[in-house]
């Protein structure tokens, strides 16, 4: 595999292969730009297909976080590290310590904190070998309820382009995907009073969102076509796609998700259905700006912060608008150009 010239790639700084055989640790450490400060991403655990498949979401999301704490507003770059592995079955605390150590050996240029298929205590056994974590209890603490609520100010921020108003009250609302970021999305949905239809691969979570917020469980293949005003994607990447986007009938797409779009050519063809996407990394936001706030943390502090991701969007919005260009090609060269300043100052 000719790793330079992967379109994932996209001149990533470093790319550390992370191997300990006594734990069984397999894990990739990607940082793909430090011209805004150290490379900042959380740890994804995920028993992959393919070492290649893990190296390609490994480089996405990396590639993302730089974006996604330039467009945050943020003095970080971006990074991202992936535990190849099941997380229901494989994790130890040898696993942890193992990689721990990896990021220490990275000296600050890289600093982790959790992400699917990690908890809080496993990044309290990572923080045993190295100092390079965030999201740690006791500090800033699980982002997912603070990413939860950045998701939601920015589906307000959507209906107000798409609609008219950021008033969710009645508004149909489907949301894939009912882990920690979609139980709470749904709780800030239902007390608004938008009309809620969910799906998740899990019984319980599907369940549990059902009786406690009056949502609709639909299948997993259902929840693409249901007539929606606002689809919220907030599991694993690329679910709009070939197969999917003839499907859509949500007038918006505004979720938690990572990578939604399965190729960046699938905002073009949002843009002809005249479908409002909002993209991924600007709207997911609040998990990382939560834990930007971690030494000597406040909570509100950082709330305030997230609320910004109204105004970002919405200035997105207005861009691609104006221009008559993808929401996601917009999101993307304004944050290039961040970037790209900092690297000249």
């Amino acid at each position: 595999m000719a790793v330079f010239n992967l379109r994932a790639y996209d001149d990533h700084e470093q790319i550390v292969f992370c191997r300990d055989v006594d734990s069984g640790l397999k894990a990739i450490i990607c940082v793909h730009n430090t011209n805004l400060g150290p490379a900042v991403g959380g740890c994804r655990m995920w028993d992959y297909n393919s070492d290649e498949g893990a190296l390609i979401d490994a480089l996405r999301l990396s590639r993302g976080m730089t974006y996604k704490n330039a467009m945050a507003g943020l003095k970080m770059g971006g990074g991202k590290s992936v535990i190849i592995g099941n997380s229901k079955t494989m994790k130890s605390e040898e696993l942890f310590r193992a990689f721990g150590r990896f990021v220490e050996k990275l000296s600050g240029k890289y600093i982790t904190a959790e992400d699917v298929g990690i908890n809080p205590n496993d990044m309290a056994i990572v923080n045993k070998e190295t100092n390079y974590v965030l999201g740690l209890e006791g500090k800033s603490g699980d982002p997912s309820p603070v990413t939860a609520y950045g998701v939601y100010k920015g589906i307000k921020a959507a209906a107000k382009h798409k609609f008219g108003s950021d008033d969710l009250n009645g508004r149909k609302i489907s949301v894939q995907g009912l882990g920690h970021v979609g139980y709470y999305l749904c709780k800030h949905l239902h007390e608004e009073g938008a009309k809620l239809f969910v799906t998740d691969i899990s019984k319980e979570s599907i369940e549990r969102v059902v009786n406690e917020f009056n949502a609709t469980a639909v299948g997993i293949d259902d929840i693409y076509g249901l007539d929606v005003d606002i689809y919220a994607p907030c599991a694993l990447g690329a679910v709009i796609n070939d197969n999917t986007l003839p499907q859509i009938k949500a007038s918006v797409i505004a979720g938690a998700a990572n990578n939604q779009l399965a190729e960046d050519r699938h905002g073009d063809i949002l843009l002809s259905k005249g479908i409002l996407y909002a993209p991924d990394y600007v709207i997911n936001a609040g998990g990382i700006i939560n834990v930007s706030f971690e030494e000597n943390y406040n909570r509100d502090a950082a709330l305030t912060k997230v609320d910004e991701i109204y105004g970002t969007l919405t200035e997105v919005f207005e861009a691609s608008k104006l221009s008559g260009r993808p929401t996601n090609v917009i999101a993307d060269e304004l944050a290039r150009q961040r970037v790209a300043d900092a690297k000249n100052k």
